[in-house]
């Protein structure tokens, strides 16, 4: 079963990526919201903490910092025993991982890039015990997954956007990274990497608001070459 993505107008032109016969081009993805809804997954998972731990915030509050660490977006809503908290969080995730569906046309949409020998990777803040599982349901090969057991920082920092691209040997310049979440876009911008926002994903864009795909299909628009301009009198 698939999740269709919602009827928006359509998007405006991809970012310029340099076109050359030599150059590997890479697509960097996140994961919640984009590749796959994980939305009914994550609300029974923190209804579970608010039952065993007593919290009394709603899930809205937790939901408007996806894209952060764990432990950043605990911090942020200031819950203290964090550690228990993301032990009860994890094993509900894992338990009701069976909740969350691909996104209509994603999978199409990865395979048409694969083809077109782009270097497919996955930067999410999920932990990798959970995501490894739910990448795996996509059957689409991705040459790099980082989320927050590798090495450097989180996102919103460009750390692993950065190393996701040392794993594919790609230049940023030669990259795109789609998300949904404010904190996709500033990692994103501070790694030197074209951005497109998901628009079927969980989070609105900033403004001024960045480039923008309405549905999984629309990513195909990179796949079609620069108009190649021709020496001579343009009129």
């Amino acid at each position: 079963m698939t999740v269709p993505a919602p009827e928006s107008p359509p998007a405006p032109p991809a970012p310029s990526i340099p076109a050359s016969d030599n150059a590997s081009h890479a697509l960097l993805l996140d994961l919640d919201g984009v590749l796959l809804d994980t939305r009914p997954v994550m609300r029974k998972a923190w209804r579970k903490v608010q039952e065993l731990h007593g919290i009394t915030l709603p899930f809205h509050d937790y939901e408007r910092h996806l894209g952060r660490e764990f432990g950043d977006i605990m911090q942020r809503l200031g819950v203290t025993d964090a550690e228990a908290v993301r032990r009860t969080y994890e094993t509900e995730s894992i338990d009701a991982a069976h909740l969350a569906q691909e996104f209509t046309g994603i999978v199409e949409t990865l395979h048409a890039f694969v083809a077109a020998d782009w270097r497919l990777g996955v930067v999410t803040s999920k932990h990798v015990d959970r995501a490894a599982p739910l990448l795996a349901r996509l059957g689409c090969p991705f040459a790099t997954i980082r989320t927050p057991a590798g090495a450097g920082r989180t996102k919103p920092a460009p750390d692993p956007l950065l190393l996701a691209l040392v794993d594919l040997g790609v230049d940023p310049a030669a990259a795109v990274y789609v998300g949904d979440m404010t904190v996709d876009e500033e990692s994103a911008a501070r790694a030197g990497v074209a951005y497109i926002h998901a628009g079927w994903g969980y989070g609105q864009p900033t403004s001024p608001a960045p480039e923008t795909a309405a549905s999984p299909k629309e990513l195909l628009r990179l796949l079609r070459p620069a108009e190649q301009l021709v020496e001579g009198s343009m009129v």
